[in-house]
């Protein structure tokens, strides 16, 4: 009798245990869960972006719209706006940063697309912006029907760019860099015809350099989402919340007005 008692007690103790663990597990294994565990939200986010995501060399301060929604999702989740920590990507890296769980999710002017999807999932449209050039002032590339054979494009590795010029201009070469900053020095030294991305990063770049300007309008549509670890909904959820009090309180018109310089349509 003694030793069933024990076993039952044993058993009793041996699922409690699995209970616990169980439910420390699945909290943490959650993108919320592991956020508020650490204090801060991980976000990759664009350092060669002017606009959305800019690096100052002499501050060491990344600056943009996209730094300004991160940081009022960690004021969301956390209550505060400065316990984030941001890391660079690319439009290479961002996924595989994500996927790895480097960090929490990805704030990048990154297009959805139906390929993407497939491995990560995104919030709702929180910017939309369409595919454009950039060349030289007095280039006589003044449209995409310009880009016929012996001209050369400059895109980013990675990009929806990249695939799209090639569809729509497909007897142009297309010179693939490793980011925007570096595509834009390859445009300035001439390694490049026109630079392609999409219309909100090259307004920025004319920022930068007014000796070059944006032709031919715009000739794709790019909506951007935050994209968050496949299958976790509650954060998908959260994120979602987040972009609607934005535009439903008037911060996402000031923000907006603030970097691009003109009121969203």
């Amino acid at each position: 009798m003694k030793h069933r008692l024990r076993w039952h007690l044993s058993l009793v103790v041996v699922m409690a245990a699995v209970l616990v663990f169980t439910g420390c597990s699945s909290k943490e294994d959650t993108t919320l869960g592991a956020i508020k565990n650490r204090g801060k939200v991980i976000v990759g986010v664009k350092y060669d972006t002017k606009l959305f995501g800019l690096k100052d060399p002499a501050t060491g301060d990344v600056e943009g719209f996209d730094i300004d929604i991160a940081k009022a999702l960690a004021k969301k989740v956390l209550g505060d706006e400065t316990k984030i920590e941001l890391k660079e990507v690319t439009s290479k890296t961002r996924i595989p940063l994500l996927q790895n769980g480097d960090i929490d999710l990805i704030i990048a002017t990154m297009t959805i697309t139906e390929e993407r999807k497939e491995q990560v999932d995104f919030s709702d449209v929180y910017f939309k912006a369409g595919q454009s050039l950039l060349v030289k002032k007095g280039s006589t590339i003044q449209s995409i029907a310009d880009l016929a054979k012996g001209t050369t494009v400059l895109a980013v590795k990675g990009s929806t760019s990249a695939t799209n010029i090639r569809e729509k201009a497909p007897e142009t070469e297309v010179l693939e860099l490793e980011n925007y900053q570096d595509a834009f020095t390859a445009l300035k030294a001439g390694k490049g015809d026109a630079l392609t991305t999409d219309n909100a990063i090259l307004l920025g770049m004319q920022q930068q350099d007014p000796n070059y300007v944006l032709v031919g309008g715009t000739f794709t549509d790019e909506p951007y989402g935050i994209a968050i670890r496949k299958g976790d909904t509650e954060f998908v959820t959260t994120v979602n919340e987040l972009v609607k009090e934005l535009k439903d309180t008037g911060e996402y018109d000031n923000l907006y007005e603030q970097w691009m310089g003109v009121k969203p349509d």
